[in-house]
């Protein structure tokens, strides 16, 4: 099975995604966006995550058209992974054609079901990369939760042990709707009231880490106009399992610190250098819902690379 499909975002759907995950970034600002130095890109782009979430909408129909469902239960494969490389933006208006290479099933030594993905935009590639169900998450490990103490009793945006920046975040249902919609995709297949039916989408609580990241640059003096930044790949590992029992107004507690590589060079720096971001997003009772590898580059060092 092979699928190629073909959307357009709006400045409104940019609008709605970034509002409803509280993603402040110029680049994503009708009206802010000039402010940049030396942007390129002449308009506000879609949100990394609100192309990820096209995707997850993609690959769940997808995933259901292949009767593959039956396929992950039985094999137990809880853990949705996703790993995805920016090679160029998405504008408002431009076409974006979202091609779902057919699955791979492989249960040795571990089962893991995978597809290639690639998403193109006007007919430029845009993002590469894959989704990979897997019974143990691919990134990260498991930090020892005990060491940090009740996350809930920790002031928002504090650091707190391990040099963690900690963003507290609360999941709710007409947020997920909204940015559903701005991701093009039908929130009743998540939400309905009469049917007291509460479901949040994969890429939902991962979105809100662009928020935690701008936070954590803001309070590290970073200046957004002068030194922008943009994704250049995304690592990320979610449990199904923890996701299934989240509900309305549940707290979700956004950890993140440089990785090792970035530990030297982080917000605030004036240093041209890319940086790596641990990330963890935890729930009730310490429980981790989601883990990520985030990676930027200062907009000055992609141009120089493009000569």
């Amino acid at each position: 099975m092979y699928e190629i499909s073909s959307d357009v975002f709006s400045q409104l759907h940019i609008d709605v995604a970034r509002n409803a995950t509280d993603d402040f970034n110029l680049f994503h600002d009708n009206k802010h966006w000039h402010k940049i130095k030396d942007n390129p890109f002449q308009g506000p782009i879609t949100l990394g995550f609100q192309l990820e979430s096209l995707i997850e909408g993609k690959l769940a129909d997808f995933r259901r058209t292949a009767d593959e469902l039956d396929l992950i239960g039985s094999h137990q494969l809880n853990f949705s992974n996703y790993q995805f490389s920016f090679a160029n933006v998405i504008k408002a208006g431009q076409f974006v054609e979202v091609e779902i290479k057919p699955s791979q099933f492989k249960d040795s030594p571990t089962p893991v079901l995978s597809n290639r993905i690639m998403v193109k935009s006007d007919g430029n590639l845009a993002l590469l990369g894959y989704k990979k169900e897997t019974s143990e998450p691919l990134f990260l490990n498991s930090p020892n939760f005990s060491d940090w103490g009740d996350l809930a009793a920790q002031a928002d945006r504090s650091y707190i042990g391990g040099g963690y920046f900690l963003k507290r975040k609360f999941m709710t249902t007409s947020n997920a709707k909204n940015f559903l919609c701005g991701c093009l995709r039908d929130q009743t297949e998540y939400f309905d009231e009469l049917q007291d039916k509460v479901i949040f989408p994969e890429m939902f609580p991962c979105a809100l880490l662009s928020s935690a990241l701008l936070e954590k640059a803001k309070k590290k003096g970073h200046d957004f106009e002068k030194n922008p930044m943009v994704y250049t790949s995304h690592k990320i590992s979610i449990d199904r399992r923890q996701l299934s029992e989240l509900k309305s107004n549940d707290a979700l507690h956004i950890l993140i610190k440089p990785a090792d590589n970035s530990a030297e060079h982080d917000f605030g720096e004036s240093s041209t250098t890319a940086l790596d971001y641990e990330c963890y997003g935890v729930v009730s009772q310490s429980a981790l819902l989601f883990r990520a590898i985030i990676s930027l580059a200062p907009l000055e060092l992609i141009l120089k690379s493009l000569g």
